[in-house]
């Protein structure tokens, strides 16, 4: 089995079943098949082979679809690409990856258009008005629709993901189809995703979880996906009532976001059975937040990683019960979790240590970086770079990321646990707190906060706050207000722009 093969499968078995949806166009099985063996036809006719890597850069739209499985029907290799990529981003992955053809969405297309000259490719975007670039309709439209029967065995490559490049130049992640298929089927079972569900897509599906644990996995078993190429709250409650949504993945601030939309309760939200979240925990105050606002007891808490496919662990929505803020006990199917100490032995309970993960979906290893792979592969395990600890009754306590850690004066500063309690005070909505350099201690912890107005002696406001919370070397010596934090399009802070904040 191959990812094309599951596409002609589920064509083949729901002919007639409204399978994509976005915004007017509601397409069946049959028809979107169609689409992918014309315009796999067309890449062919052009000189796409097998192994081929083929970028495709579009928000969540039909397009997307055409693409993703237009590519993995003639054996290639997808590069799916953040649609909020500039210029320069996209001119390195270009040259990085050694793409043979560019797929790129109209809307998106002046961040690529200065890149025509310089990269000799199959250039193919979704409508006319470019010299040198191929109309991706006017393919479809001209090209054979003869069945391609993909021919790809499991073990060859399928996919390379780009990291976000939250820290240097993005890493070229490599899966095979068996990679995919086995982290399909695991949030198959661990989500009771099957041919009944209806799957809101309004994360970006260039990133692993929403491509991999949700469009793969709906189209596996034949689910109807609705697609959303941008996401507001207003946006997610149409669609949700609209459609009838069983499943929705998002990240945490997409659901606090949510949760505060003023007309909430205007929305019937009860046909969905689990809402998802992944990129970070929640706190349990924000758990009972959205709880509370959405009315539902369905949160189910995903941790994993790219490099994992993602894999990793899950906290289901009984458990949120009494240990929301953690990401769950066990392994979900396929892989196995341990945390470790720098011996790389197992941890004790309430230990800090570094998760690691094994499992089928684990990538092949980084393109043209053997180095990094060895750094990150060890004897078959992935290691995260998150830091966590095991409370009494098993269950993960993410503590914060490696690279995050703040060292003041010889000790150790976990940012997450601070941001935790400041976004308890009822004016802040959001925090980071970074390391900068300070020359007696080696680094100083600085927040920065977001909050519902602007708060007066903010740094005598939140030490005060923080008193007795938070032992006191932790509490922040200086702070400052924003009006938003910087994320990347799965929702992650990028702390390292922040802390350029200082060198400006």
């Amino acid at each position: 089995m191959n990812l094309s093969e599951i596409l002609a499968v589920s064509a083949r078995k729901f002919p007639n079943k409204e399978g994509f949806i976005a915004g007017e166009d509601r397409l069946t099985y049959k028809e979107v098949n169609e689409y992918v063996n014309r315009l796999a036809n067309a890449l062919m006719q052009r000189g796409i082979r097998k192994g081929d890597k083929v970028i495709l850069f579009s928000p969540n739209t039909m397009e997307f679809i055409y693409g993703y499985f237009a590519v993995q029907r003639i054996g290639g290799v997808i590069v799916p690409v953040n649609a909020k990529s500039v210029t320069e981003e996209l001119d390195y992955i270009i040259s990085h990856s050694e793409a043979k053809a560019f797929i790129g969405h109209h809307i998106l297309f002046p961040q690529v258009e200065p890149l025509i000259e310089k990269h000799l490719l199959l250039w193919i975007t979704t409508s006319d008005g470019y010299s040198k670039v191929e109309n991706m309709y006017s393919l479809i439209e001209n090209s054979s629709n003869h069945d391609i029967e993909c021919q790809l065995q499991a073990d060859e490559l399928s996919t390379m993901l780009y990291t976000s490049g939250t820290t240097g130049k993005p890493k070229g992640v490599l899966f095979t189809h068996h990679n995919i298929l086995t982290i399909a089927s695991m949030m198959c079972i661990e989500a009771q995703i099957n041919d009944d569900a209806r799957l809101l897509h309004m994360m970006p599906l260039s990133h692993s979880a929403p491509l991999h644990l949700f469009l793969v996995s709906g189209t596996y078993v034949g689910a109807t996906h609705v697609l959303a190429s941008t996401f507001t709250p207003e946006l997610l409650l149409q669609l949700v009532d609209q459609e009838k949504i069983t499943h929705f993945f998002g990240a945490p601030v997409a659901y606090l976001m949510t949760a505060r939309h003023p007309e909430i309760d205007k929305y019937d939200l009860t046909s969905v059975r689990r809402w998802m979240y992944g990129a970070s925990p929640l706190s349990k105050n924000e758990v009972l937040l959205i709880k509370e606002r959405f009315k539902t007891n369905q949160l189910m808490c995903l941790y994993g990683l790219t490099e994992a496919g993602p894999n990793g662990t899950f906290l289901s929505p009984k458990e949120h019960e009494t240990k929301a803020g953690s990401v769950g006990k066990r392994a979900a199917l396929n892989c196995e979790v341990r945390i470790v100490n720098e011996s790389g032995e197992d941890v004790k309970p309430n230990e800090i240590g570094e998760i690691i993960i094994r499992g089928e979906g684990n990538m092949v290893g980084y393109f043209k970086d053997k180095e990094k792979t060895e750094e990150t592969i060890k004897d078959g395990w992935i290691y995260s770079g998150d830091l966590a600890k095991v409370d009494e009754d098993g269950y993960i306590w993410i503590v914060d990321r490696k690279k995050d850690v703040i060292i003041s004066g010889g000790v150790n500063i976990y940012p997450t646990e601070i941001e935790n309690v400041l976004k308890t005070h009822p004016h802040i909505i959001d925090v980071a707190i970074v390391g900068i350099p300070h020359p007696e201690w080696g680094e100083t912890a600085k927040a920065y906060v977001v909050a519902t107005k602007p708060i007066e002696n903010l740094a005598q406001e939140c030490k005060s706050f923080l008193d007795g919370k938070v032992a006191k070397y932790k509490i922040p010596r200086l702070y400052e207000q924003l009006d938003e934090l910087p994320r990347n399009a799965a929702g992650k802070i990028l702390k390292h722009q922040l802390k350029e904040r200082m060198k400006i």
